[in-house]
């Protein structure tokens, strides 16, 4: 017989999805059973999800100017705490965990309502909108990147990390080996469905820079949108370097362990990642990120000395020619690098969102948490 329900709210994206999916298996190895409150759209992403039941909960954005898209969302809102009052008093969750996302606001309010303990968690080192408004009434804040501050969050903060796949623990056994003098060095380039066509456009002319000895030891894996696949192929062609080129890569944990270095974008499961498997990195922060969260998580990586941080801006194809080609006289530079970004990496990232999830069912405080085994 299970230990008790717990009850996790997701946006209906894959990235605040995949959080809750750990948790969620991290809670049943305990003995808990696991419900999902989400919407419509998380049907394409929580098929798999090892919950008892899936709820779905109105809920609306608050982007619109409109007053009277605002009234209508307020309305929806509203609906939905209700909806998710009702759900609450049917389940009795022992706590209400949300991940992000207009579609946690109906279940997280209607929790702290119903005097049920209630938790966050923040992947990004900037929260977003939704858990910046559920910030002040949840009993307690998990987050990847997020400060333990004197702040009236920061004091109810805890730094558990961001859950990461299996694939990424699986690669993070693998040790960093530094590629030197005439050995094969291996690229890793990535930019997410949003942010891959800048490097799509930019590294094939910087590659182009580099000597004739750096371009001849390249082995470039790079993620581009199908679009653009063809032309950076016959691009790279051109140069005579060895590169793959693909929308999507299944075993991308196998290749960033296989890296000597990784240029990508900065999102919190991209930074989470390469902390945990370790291995040097370019960062480069979507520029139009809500927030600038993407700039915040890499600073977080750089301020270990596990990555460097370059604005977009800031990249013509000359000045990562000359970025990539001095890492690659440095073995020694990267292999430090590697060392750095694996110190700050957190592997334990369910085990601890798990313990603090059963914490708070326990109405135990955060600072209770803090004075365990926990700091």
């Amino acid at each position: 017989m299970a230990r008790g329900v717990i009850l996790l709210c997701a946006g209906g994206t894959g990235g605040h999805l995949f959080p809750a999916e750990a948790l969620a298996h991290e809670l049943i190895e305990r003995g808990w059973a696991v419900h999902l409150a989400t919407d419509d759209r998380a049907e394409r992403f929580a098929g798999n999800f090892p919950a008892a039941a899936i709820h779905p909960i109105q809920s609306a954005t608050m982007g619109s100017k409109n007053p009277i898209a605002v009234l209508g969302a307020f309305w929806k809102i509203w609906r939905g705490v209700r909806q998710a009052s009702a759900i609450i008093a049917r389940i009795k969750p022992e706590a209400v965990v949300g991940f992000g996302g207009y579609p946690t606001l109906p279940p997280l309010y209607a929790a702290t309502r119903r005097k049920v303990p209630t938790l966050i968690h923040e992947q990004n080192a900037v929260m977003g909108r939704a858990n910046r408004a559920l910030s002040g009434p949840v009993d307690a804040i998990a987050g990847g990147f997020l400060p333990q501050d004197s702040s009236a969050a920061g004091a109810k903060t805890v730094t558990t990390g961001n859950p990461v796949r299996p694939a990424v623990l699986e690669a993070a056994g693998t040790p960093y080996a530094p590629s030197v003098a005439d050995q094969p060095f291996r690229l890793l380039v990535f930019g997410g469905s949003q942010g891959a066509q800048f490097f799509s456009d930019a590294m094939p002319a910087a590659i182009a820079l580099l000597s004739d000895v750096q371009r001849g030891r390249l082995s470039i894996t790079q993620q581009a949108r199908a679009d653009d696949v063809g032309r950076v192929k016959e691009a790279y062609a051109a140069l005579g370097v060895s590169v793959e080129v693909s929308p999507f890569f299944n075993d991308m944990a196998a290749r960033m362990a296989a890296a000597h270095l990784v240029i990508s974008r900065s999102g919190a499961s991209t930074v989470s990642e390469i902390a945990v498997i370790g291995r040097p990195a370019l960062l480069v922060p979507y520029p139009y990120a809500l927030d600038h969260d993407q700039a915040a998580n890499a600073a977080a990586l750089a301020a270990a000395g596990g990555g460097e941080v370059h604005p977009q801006s800031t990249l013509s194809p000359e000045r990562i020619a000359a970025l990539i080609g001095a890492l690659m006289d440095q073995p020694e530079r990267l292999a430090a690098m590697a060392a750095a970004a694996k110190s700050v990496g957190r592997p334990d990232a369910a085990r601890l969102l798990a313990d603090l999830t059963e914490a708070i069912a326990s109405r135990k405080t955060v600072s209770d948490f803090r004075k365990g085994t926990h700091a």
